[in-house]
């Protein structure tokens, strides 16, 4: 099941390694989704909104353990591909036991802090007690999720990304068929839905770690063998420190549009629930991929094979822009009937305002897409501080636009739908920007796209000119487009407005509401 990143057709390679993990994230997705569902359908709108606000608050405490997994796959990916056993070992050593000492501190601090997370959130007192009860069975979690995440990883840095997959996929069916049990046969409330999440989360980290355990065991070093030293636990917290702090930073600032978001009440609560449902689903496949893409980079780049990594890039950057176009295509017009599978359709309020909602932030997922493929490329080459700089520029963007935006009347929460493309857009300028001066620096060629990938763009502003519209970009058009540097971004704004323009003439008046071109 390994497999040697660095042998073999470029695309053929990153897209079976990513296979697996884009189908192990979508059934994680997808049993988050089966709460939402679930509670949603059985215990209310109020419940639901409960549901939602625990999510982003877990999904801030699972990131802090995500991400010092992850860092740590990285530092396991270059030494894999430098085919240093020996450091590797040391590295698999250290880092399993730093990072459990931070699990365990991190689930005790939430445990006995509850109360305090809650009232910052700024809670409804009509969902906290739903919410607190949610919560609490949740915590208990937190050790189990870091079990499976750190094998998961290491594994992936191995090449093996399908066991990863097989447990990932017990725990999905296994959730699916606990919450049935819990909350509709059982009766057991919100915190029947809790106890399937923790159980199956407690399935899946017991279950891959036994099986690395036993199947892996070269790679865990004899007590003779553990030439562990200052530099080894310094250089594990380097990476993993960093990617945990973009993680944390990434998900805090969502904790905080949370909190925004919670100040507008329950429908917008309920709304932006199931909308982060949605979108997190659509966007994930992109997101996987990077940290697939994340692996290959680390493993040639161990490697030193340069001329390799560069057709990597321009390779995953056409397919996650193709991608994130269609994606965005099929949510932007479908939106409405996406909100109806977590909201009943009596409540046309919530339903408007998630379909506003995603038809803002879907429609620039091509923005996402370049975002995660720069944070996977700078973790790959150990420079993981960059994309921690990546990270906090487009949260900060987004987090400070929402802030001054929503208190204003006449915007409203559509200031907080508007600022997080806006976000991903600067975070991307100023990424490939550097990327292209780190390139140049090598005396290397920067070519995100092939050449006959522009042809899309003219046929999109042709497209633009003939539905009567103005142009928005006629100064581009009279240039040659092409894709080399920092321009490819300012291609790809131009043809997502000719686009947005051209769905708009077709459905009337009711996007400019969203679009106002």
């Amino acid at each position: 099941m390994k497999k040697d990143l660095t042998k073999g057709p470029v695309t053929k390679t990153m897209l079976y390694f990513a296979a697996p993990m884009i189908l192990g994230n979508l059934l994680q997705q997808g049993y988050n989704i089966v709460d939402a569902l679930i509670v949603g359908r059985f215990l209310g709108a109020d419940a639901l909104a409960a549901v939602g606000s625990a999510y982003s608050l877990m999904t801030f405490l699972n990131a802090i353990m995500i991400g010092l997994c992850m860092g740590s796959g990285t530092i396991f990916s270059v030494c894999f591909g430098k085919q240093d056993k020996q450091q590797l070992k040391n590295y698999v050593a250290v880092s399993f036991l730093w990072i459990a000492a931070v699990t365990i501190l991190l689930n005790v601090v939430s445990l006995l802090g509850i109360d305090g997370i809650l009232h910052a959130l700024k809670v409804p007192s009509a969902l906290y007690g739903m919410m607190r009860d949610y919560v609490w069975v949740i915590f208990f979690g937190i050790f189990f999720t870091f079990l499976y995440n750190y094998f998961a990883f290491l594994l992936r840095a191995l090449g093996n990304s399908v066991v990863p997959l097989c447990f990932l996929g017990a725990a999905a069916g296994g959730n699916i068929l606990l919450d049935i049990v819990f909350v509709v046969i059982w009766e057991q409330g919100i915190r029947g839905a809790a106890w399937a999440t923790v159980l199956s989360q407690a399935g899946a980290g017991i279950g891959i770690g036994i099986y690395v355990c036993c199947k892996e065991r070269s790679f865990f070093p004899k007590r003779k063998e553990l030439t562990c030293n200052w530099k080894t636990l310094l250089q594990v917290m380097r990476h993993a420190s960093a990617a945990c702090v973009q993680q944390s930073v990434m998900n805090f600032g969502i904790l905080m549009i949370q909190g925004l978001v919670n100040s507008f009440g329950a429908s917008v609560m309920a709304a932006f629930a199931a909308a982060v449902k949605i979108d997190s689903f659509a966007y994930m496949p992109a997101q996987e991929f990077s940290n697939a893409f994340s692996l290959f980079i680390a493993q040639n780049y161990g490697s030193q094979k340069r001329k390799r990594m560069q057709e990597g890039i321009r390779k995953a950057g056409m397919l996650s822009i193709l991608f994130c176009l269609l994606v965005s295509g099929i949510i932007f017009g479908l939106a409405p009937y996406l909100m109806q599978i977590f909201v009943d359709g009596t409540e046309t309020e919530i339903l408007a305002i998630g379909t506003q909602y995603l038809r803002i932030e879907g429609s620039f997922y091509v923005g996402i897409g370049i975002l995660f493929l720069l944070y996977g490329y700078y973790r790959g080459v150990e420079k993981p501080e960059l994309s921690l700089l990546l990270t906090i520029l487009s949260l900060g963007t987004r987090v400070l636009l929402a802030y001054l935006l929503a208190p204003i009347d006449r915007i409203g929460v559509l200031g907080i739908w508007w600022a997080i493309p806006i976000g991903w857009i600067l975070a991307d300028s100023v990424g490939l920007l550097y990327l292209k001066k780190l390139n140049q620096r090598e005396k290397q060629s920067f070519a995100f796209f092939p050449q006959k990938l522009s042809r899309f763009f003219y046929f999109c502003l042709c497209l633009n000119i003939l539905c009567g519209r103005k142009p928005i970009c006629l100064k581009a058009a009279n240039q040659r487009i092409n894709f080399h540097g920092i321009h490819f971004m300012q291609q790809i704004n131009c043809c997502f407005v000719c686009l947005l323009r051209i769905a708009g003439t077709a459905a009337g008046k009711e996007h400019d509401a969203f679009f106002p071109l």
